[in-house]
């Protein structure tokens, strides 16, 4: 009689530890997971750096042979000397008119002489076979034996040049240069403050400015800027990508939702609140608005359900 009591004791307390023992597995897990996390991110960051090493050398070496590239086209159109400077704030507009006025430019002035009265008042050879004609109004004309032909203003503070290649050269009387590739249908405009700005014929442009920063407009309105190595992408819809130097990547969409994309991880954001986070080794992790937490390994598999008691640490 008097072993029951001890006996019932025993029953009773037995089950009170039952929702320990799965907690503690619980626990152990969580903490083997911590630690997966913790050498996973550390061998991703270190992989992570070296490729940040090579993509630096590499966008060096880019920007080297695009320089290189440019020189080299330079002497291909047959253009003489012309300043390399960096890019203003937008084309005038006879940037973007110069495609279409190269051949008008040069018919129309020899009959405007004949109907205006700006006739030819002298003419007088110089050295390498030049010859300059000096108009009624004050201009100039020289022509080249190659064909080119040069026109100086009266007050002398503009010039167009005329390339026998079909190339147009305009200096404006603020110093400004536009300059129209007729091969290339394209104009570069390079403006006294250092910005130069680059028309191509689908309409794409780019703006250089002097700090090294660039700005392009794409066709469908798309707009990309890229400034002390941080790039960022404006889409029409309103999407935004964020690129910094270290290659980390955030992403806004114009529904509120954010990504987050990382050498460790990548994460998205709802607006909501619910927050969902891939790891680079796989291993998934959900918050959800209401604290729910929900944790999967790299297979797949469920390792942690539940509604905030262990709070969510990330790395």
């Amino acid at each position: 009689m008097e072993e029951r009591p001890s006996g019932t004791v025993q029953e009773l307390a037995f089950p009170a530890e039952l929702p320990r023992q799965p907690q503690q597995r619980l626990q152990q897990q969580i903490s083997t997971f911590r630690g997966t996390l913790r050498s996973h991110a550390a061998r991703c960051s270190a992989a992570h750096s070296e490729l940040q090493r090579q993509v630096d050398a590499l966008t060096k070496q880019n920007l080297e042979l695009r320089e290189e590239l440019r020189a080299s086209e330079l002497q291909l159109l047959g253009t003489p000397r012309r300043p390399t400077a960096p890019l203003p704030e937008s084309p005038e507009p006879q940037a973007r008119d110069l495609p279409e006025k190269p051949a008008p430019f040069g018919e129309a002035a020899h009959p405007s002489d004949a109907r205006t009265g700006e006739e030819e008042v002298g003419e007088e050879r110089l050295p390498e076979g030049k010859v300059e004609q000096t108009l009624s109004d004050g201009r100039k004309i020289i022509s080249f034996p190659n064909g080119t032909r040069k026109e100086i203003s009266a007050d002398g503070k503009t010039t167009v040049i005329r390339f026998f290649n079909g190339d147009v050269k305009r200096v404006k009387p603020d110093q400004t240069v536009v300059y129209y590739y007729a091969e290339a249908r394209t104009t570069h405009t390079t403006y006294p403050g250092g910005i130069e700005v680059v028309q191509f014929p689908n309409k794409q442009t780019e703006k250089f400015h002097p700090d090294g920063s660039k700005e392009t407009v794409f066709p469908d309105g798309t707009v990309m800027q890229l400034k002390g190595g941080r790039e960022e992408t404006v889409f029409p819809d309103g999407t935004v990508v964020i690129v910094k130097r270290n290659g980390d990547k955030t992403i806004l969409f114009s529904n509120g939702q954010k990504e987050i994309h990382t050498a460790q991880f990548k994460r998205r954001e709802f607006p909501d609140g619910t927050i969902k986070t891939v790891y680079c080794n796989g291993c998934q992790e959900t918050k959800y608005a209401s604290g729910r937490l929900k944790v999967k390994d790299e297979t797949g598999s469920i390792i942690l359900d539940q509604k905030g008691s262990i709070p969510q640490t990330r790395p």
